[in-house]
Parts: C-alpha cells; structure tokens; sequence
C-alpha cells in the first residue's frame, strides 16, 4: 500500500494511542513524551487529569473506527473524532521534507496530538478504505493496526499474534 509519509506517520501515532497502556495515572504524558518528535519544540507534554481524559477520548475514538463493521459506523465515528479536532494547518520543511503539520505550532500539547490523530486517521481512511483500518484476531490481543499489506487481508497487529494464533490452532486440530 502507498500512502502519504506524513499521513502514514500521523496515522501509526493514532494506532500507538489507541493501543496505549492507560493502567496508571501519568500515561499520558508518558505517552507524550516518548512521541516527543511530534510536537513543537517548546511545547509542554505534560497534562492534567482532565486533559488526559481527553487524550483518552481520543484514544477510544481512534479504537471506535478500527471496530466499526460499516462505512456508514466509520463515518459516524470519524466525525466524532475529527469534532474533537482543531486543525489549522500549514506548511512546513523542518526536516528537509516539504509537508504539512495539522496543528498550530502554539497549540498545546493536547490539541496538536489530538488534531494530528484525527487528521491523519481520517487522510489514511478515506484515501485507502475504512478497511485498512483493524483490531487484532488473535485471541486475547486486542491491537489496532493499520493494514499496508497489498491485498487488505491482514488480521494481526504483530507477525507474534499471527504465529501465535497459527500455533494454537495447529495445536487445537492435532487434540480433535
């Protein structure tokens, strides 16, 4: 699958988010800081108890469309996401690339993270299919994933989940 590198990027750091730990109360700016890379410099990545809410929100949104089993329920999904979003986008070539950032560089760490998710969810989903979008089949898993295979027929987050779950059904056929 050929897709956008900024979008591509965008939309791994939705899949990341989606499939965070959010076992213990500083998640988030956990989460913030090992994605540091997307945020402008100087922007403080650490945030409230109610800021991080919304960064859950967001994460369960981004979870939403990777569940939804029609286009008119990825419709509906994305839209909630993207409500959440403040874009105001503008070019840039900070790394040598030409491209754009989909937050204002003086937004806050919340705001560029959650416009950037759902700008880059939404660019990957409506230009290669809301099908490409998944939660892991193997047992016990879980992870959304973005599918890049040619054929759109990936059902693991992880070449582990896939042996994993190969594994046991091998297993299960030689019991029966």
């Amino acid at each position: 699958m050929d897709y956008d590198d900024y979008g591509s990027d965008a939309v791994e750091l939705a899949v990341d988010l989606a499939n965070a730990a959010r076992d213990d109360e500083g998640w988030a700016s956990a989460f913030l800081a090992a994605h540091h890379e997307w945020f402008t410099d100087g922007t403080a990545l650490e945030l409230s108890g109610k800021q991080a809410r919304a960064a859950a929100t967001t994460a369960d949104l981004v979870r939403e469309v990777a569940l939804a089993s029609s286009q008119a329920d990825v419709v509906d999904r994305l839209n909630a996401l993207l409500a959440l979003a403040s874009p105001k986008p503008y070019a840039t070539d900070h790394d040598g690339a030409l491209h754009l950032h989909y937050a204002a560089p003086e937004a806050g760490a919340l705001e560029q993270l959650t416009t950037t998710v759902a700008m880059g969810l939404s660019q990957v989903v409506v230009q290669h299919g809301w099908e490409r979008l998944g939660v892991c089949a193997a047992e016990g898993c879980g992870n959304v994933y973005l599918d890049t295979s040619r054929n759109g027929s990936r059902r693991y987050c992880s070449s582990t989940c896939s042996s994993r779950s190969t594994v046991a059904a091998y297993r299960a056929r030689q019991k029966g």
